[in-house]
């Protein structure tokens, strides 16, 4: 399977430089003397229906009471907020590991801290009328930036039916809510989309057609990352942030009307949108979330050997080289195992 030729759409550096524009023209978040917080930014995918799991460290008052101030920065997709990692603009991020491993091995300053949600739960939705993988050849496909978790999803279940990119037509699209809008519209045929979009799929002529639980059971969703500078710079506050993230995500899985709560107020949904309940269930239904943010080296190594097949990596790393797990173990004893 060739590489995805890295010619980026002016629509994508348009987002790229507004989000620079915007992050670059920000004076650095001062800390608070009244509450003696400590600023923390922390990069996510742009808010959807499992909000209230992504921003429960937030909003849910855990981080203040690590003493920090946590900003969440949201992007259109997990490769953007990597790029403000490596900019000095955040002090960690969460995404899939695939943009990560491309990086590292080229030498980017990256190290992996924790792995909280180990279950994919992005699948491949269609149009009636598409019934298996192989009617997508010389269909178009909506995906994300390459390398990204919605790109590196498509090739993976193109490879397992013995399809090639060139098989079909990759449109690189933003955000999950903007693959669905175009499929609903018939922009695109095909597009990989969090499963959050299952219930309201049929309403609009889509289905679902090969779910991440049965295609990619290896495939994590979301680490998260920082820099061995802010490793060395704010150890404690790295501890004091995993520790936060541990006990928010423990408060969650408990919690489930207190998640969709938050997920309504981050997101705007209405009360009676299903996208919130039906993420919750799921993440229950599959064990999708982990708060211990336990970090599978085999599973980092099996997207390695994945982006060799698909051509992004010419030679792989050892993975061990961009994990510290020091961190983690230090929160997991603060926030009680």
């Amino acid at each position: 399977m060739r590489m995805l030729p890295r010619i980026v759409p002016c629509v994508v550096l348009t987002a790229l430089a507004a989000v620079f524009s915007f992050l670059c023209s920000r004076p650095a978040p001062a800390q608070d003397a009244s509450s003696n917080l400590k600023p923390w930014r922390d990069g996510v995918v742009e808010a959807k229906s499992d909000a209230g799991f992504v921003f429960m460290a937030s909003k849910g008052g855990f981080a203040a009471k690590e003493g920090l101030d946590l900003n969440m920065i949201q992007f259109k997709g997990d490769a953007l907020a990597l790029r403000g990692m490596l900019a000095g603009e955040l002090e960690s991020y969460e995404g899939n590991p695939g943009a990560p491993l491309l990086a590292a091995s080229r030498g980017a300053d990256i190290k992996v801290i924790g792995c909280y949600w180990p279950v994919l739960t992005n699948a491949i939705f269609v149009k009636q009328g598409i019934s298996s993988v192989a009617d997508l050849k010389g269909k178009a496909f909506a995906i994300s930036s390459p390398g990204a978790l919605p790109d590196l999803f498509a090739r993976v279940v193109l490879e397992q039916n013995n399809l090639t990119d060139s098989d079909v037509k990759f449109a690189v699209m933003g955000s999950d809510a903007d693959r669905f809008r175009a499929l609903s519209a018939g922009i695109a045929d095909a597009a990989v989309i969090s499963t959050e979009f299952a219930p309201i799929a049929e309403q609009q002529g889509l289905k679902l057609l090969v779910h991440p639980h049965d295609a990619a059971p290896n495939y994590l969703r979301f680490c998260i990352y920082t820099s061995s500078t802010v490793l060395k710079q704010r150890h404690d506050d790295v501890v004091h942030f995993l520790t936060a993230e541990m006990k928010a995500l423990r408060y969650a899985l408990a919690s489930r009307d207190k998640v969709l709560d938050l997920t309504r107020q981050v997101t705007d949904a209405k009360p009676d949108d299903p996208r919130p309940g039906y993420v919750f269930d799921e993440v229950t239904k599959y064990s999708a979330i982990d708060p211990a943010m336990p970090i599978p080296l085999a599973k980092l190594d099996w997207l390695q050997d994945l982006l060799v097949k698909t051509g992004n990596l010419s030679t792989k790393i050892d993975v061990k080289t961009i994990v510290d797990d020091g961190p983690r173990q230090e929160a997991l004893a603060q926030a009680g195992k």
